[in-house]
């Protein structure tokens, strides 16, 4: 029997505006994360996670002759995707998605020439056995690409104790229900342990202090609607209290206008092939 989103916790929730903040999300990190990636030879790649199909949109823009399958877990995720993409004509075709877990695919072995996974392995319990199904599907000479948090990374400046705090209970959601808010630095050993060979890691790092104030009041806006998208979870679960979120959000708003601010941020981005 197939899960529905209600038997699987989510820390940022699946409420409308948390879909658009995802596709806003997509774009405004666009450039980093495809500035280096190349699906040239890849024809049918596999999009593991694909939820809203806000990375659908950018790999189907950027790269004309692919049809992608995405997958997920949630409904309501997949019901907004088809949604979304059916207003974009590029889109038109070229996609299939369908309600799968990523633990054990319905798919035969060797279907797909690449796979590609960006901010989902932070949230499986199981990641090796995502990246075993992922090795399993992919044909021989078949890529892999897979982006991830490192959120140890994070620093803000000036010093901001609500905002601290409110990441740390955060991270410690994310683990508790069975995610890995520090994926990212452990990518190489998951890949190598599920027999990916030519494995790569690049560190991908935002980092704005005064020499680009107006990037840097970009990232810390956007890094405020990120943190304040897992609020209501965190003040229901009882990880924060309301007074932690309301301080959080007046120290992200000083933040975001002090003239020597400082704001950093890596992700890791991984690519491994199938032989």
């Amino acid at each position: 029997m197939k899960k529905t989103t209600s038997d699987f916790p989510y820390v940022h929730g699946f409420s409308v505006d948390e879909q658009e903040r995802l596709r806003q999300q997509a774009r405004f990190t666009e450039h980093s994360i495809y500035h280096d990636l190349d699906f040239t030879g890849c024809e049918h790649l596999l999009e593991v996670g694909c939820g809203v199909g806000a990375q659908t949109e950018i790999l189907l823009r950027r790269f004309p002759h692919l049809k992608i399958t995405g997958i997920d877990k949630s409904k309501k995720q997949l019901q907004a995707a088809r949604a979304h993409l059916k207003s974009l004509p590029w889109t038109a075709g070229r996609t299939k998605l369908e309600e799968e877990d990523a633990t054990q695919m319905g798919f035969k072995a060797k279907s797909f020439d690449g796979a590609f996974l960006c901010w989902v392995l932070e949230h499986m319990s199981d990641p090796s056995k995502v990246l075993s199904e992922v090795r399993r599907v992919l044909k021989p000479g078949g890529m892999i690409v897979v982006n991830e948090v490192m959120n140890s990374s994070f620093f803000l400046d000036p010093y901001s104790p609500a905002t601290w705090q409110y990441w740390m209970a955060f991270n410690d959601y994310q683990n508790d229900i069975g995610g890995d808010p520090f994926i990212g630095m452990k990518l190489g050993n998951l890949l190598l342990s599920q027999g990916f060979s030519s494995i790569q890691t690049k560190a991908k790092t935002w980092h704005y202090d005064n020499r680009t104030p107006d990037k840097r009041k970009e990232f810390i806006d956007f890094w405020s609607s990120l943190l304040l998208s897992a609020a209501d979870q965190l003040i229901k679960t009882n990880y924060v209290s309301q007074e932690v979120v309301t301080k959080m959000k007046d120290e992200l708003k000083l933040v975001a206008n002090d003239p020597n601010a400082v704001f950093h941020f890596t992700f890791m981005q991984a690519y491994a092939r199938v032989y």
